[in-house]
Formats: C-alpha cells, sequence, structure tokens
C-alpha cells in the first residue's frame, strides 16, 4: 500500500486528482497548504507527494525544503503554465518532477506511477554492481539488459549500444558522427546521420513519457545528443 499527500489550496483540484489515481494500492492523505503538508509527513510514512507552489500559510517550496529535511519521498510539483520559474527553482530545492495545470489525467497517472516504481525499488537495494544508473534508467552491459524505473525497456542491439555510450557520460554532446562511428564501428557518410536520428528517435518512444518533450534524451541542436541526469 503506498501512501499518497495530495496538497493544494483548491479542494477541487485534490478531489480531481483523486478521481485520477483512484487505486486499491494507494491510500490518500489531504492537506491545504504546507504546513498542513508538513505536518502529515512528519507522523506518516508518506510514500509520494503532489504539491501545488502557491498556497496560503506556507508556500509549496518552503514546505518541501523543510519535508526534504525529514523524508525522500518524491515530490511531484503541481504548476500552472506561467510559473516556470517556480518548477524550476522547485526542481532545484527537491522536488522529483512536476505536472502542469489543468492536468492531463493520463500524465497525472504516469509520473505517480513512474515516482513511485523508482522510490521502491532504489529503497529496495543498490543497483546490480556494473550497471549504470541515469535517473530511472538503469542499463547493465553484462546482461544486456534496460530497466526504467524497475521495468524492463526492450531495445535492439544498436539502440542498446546507443544508449550505453551517452549513458557513459551523462551530460556530454555527442555528435551523429560520434555516436555512428562508436555504434557502427565505421566511417560514417551523409546519409548516415539520419540513420542515427531514426534509431534516437525510436529509443525515445520507449524511455520517454512524453517522447515530444523529452525529459532526458535530448538533442542539442546543431551538436548532437545527450543524457541527462546524475550518474549513480
Amino acid at each position: 500500500m503506498a501512501n499518497i499527500l495530495i496538497c493544494d489550496d483548491e479542494k477541487d483540484i485534490v478531489r480531481a486528482l483523486k478521481i485520477y489515481l483512484t487505486d486499491p494500492d494507494y491510500n490518500f492523505f489531504e492537506a491545504y497548504n504546507g504546513k498542513e503538508a508538513l505536518e502529515i509527513v512528519k507522523r506518516e510514512d508518506i510514500h509520494l507527494i503532489l504539491l501545488d507552489v502557491m498556497m496560503p500559510v506556507m508556500d509549496g517550496i518552503t514546505a518541501m525544503e523543510e519535508i526534504r529535511k525529514i523524508s525522500n519521498a518524491p515530490i511531484i510539483i503541481l504548476s500552472a503554465k506561467s510559473e516556470d520559474a517556480d518548477k524550476i527553482l522547485g526542481l532545484n530545492v527537491g522536488a522529483d518532477d512536476y505536472v502542469t495545470k489543468p492536468f492531463s489525467p493520463m500524465e497525472v497517472v504516469a509520473r505517480v506511477r513512474s515516482q513511485l516504481r523508482r522510490y521502491m525499488r532504489l529503497g529496495a537495494g543498490a543497483p546490480a554492481e556494473g550497471s549504470i544508473v541515469v535517473g530511472g534508467l538503469e542499463l547493465s552491459d553484462a546482461t544486456k539488459r534496460v530497466t526504467l524505473d524497475g521495468e524492463e525497456v526492450p531495445l535492439t542491439p544498436k539502440e542498446f549500444e546507443i544508449l550505453k555510450l551517452l549513458m557513459r557520460s551523462p551530460g556530454k554532446v555527442f555528435s551523429p558522427k560520434e555516436i555512428y562511428t562508436e555504434v557502427w564501428k565505421e566511417t560514417p557518410y551523409d546519409l548516415d546521420s539520419n540513420t542515427v536520428a531514426v534509431h534516437i528517435r525510436h529509443i525515445r518512444e520507449k524511455i520517454e513519457t512524453d517522447p515530444a518533450q523529452p525529459r532526458c534524451l535530448k538533442v542539442v541542436f546543431g551538436q548532437g545528443y545527450k543524457i541527462e541526469g546524475g550518474r549513480k
């Protein structure tokens, strides 16, 4: 049973999120300002928090700073489209993800499940020896397996090698030429950069919640591709 805390000063939003996330394995706690959320985290074993930014009494950013002193449960920020600065600040302070109002029910469910899987997996033990971990991705060269938040991702051999190259150096930008040379072991021709782009697109479709707005495997226009996230 996962204990989920939903904190928003708008009661209709709290009710809507509970409807979206209806699941016999979820137990919900409600709060309507940051102070109430903090008090619940202090007395309950909370596994995930959905936290609004703009609230009375104590705002979401302040609450998150206090919550992070006592809990490492994943926090998903609830924010309006106009609150981009708050999203960035929240992620820097300790949030794990964010969803934008108005919510897409499918996106909310996907992000909550993803964060819960990651939290439970990391709580169950460390990555296998020799694995590369970047965010929720774990790649084992020994078994040729890739998992995303604990669930296996089916990749072709070339997709696996491309992802391994990128995950070995998180944040480093690899040009299509570099990727082709490393993975195909051949000198690339002009058309080969398109081959790399096609493989990158297929990888994104398998590891990104929204391939059109990737959060992990990103393009640096005019330069190449990179994986974002800290290597563990």
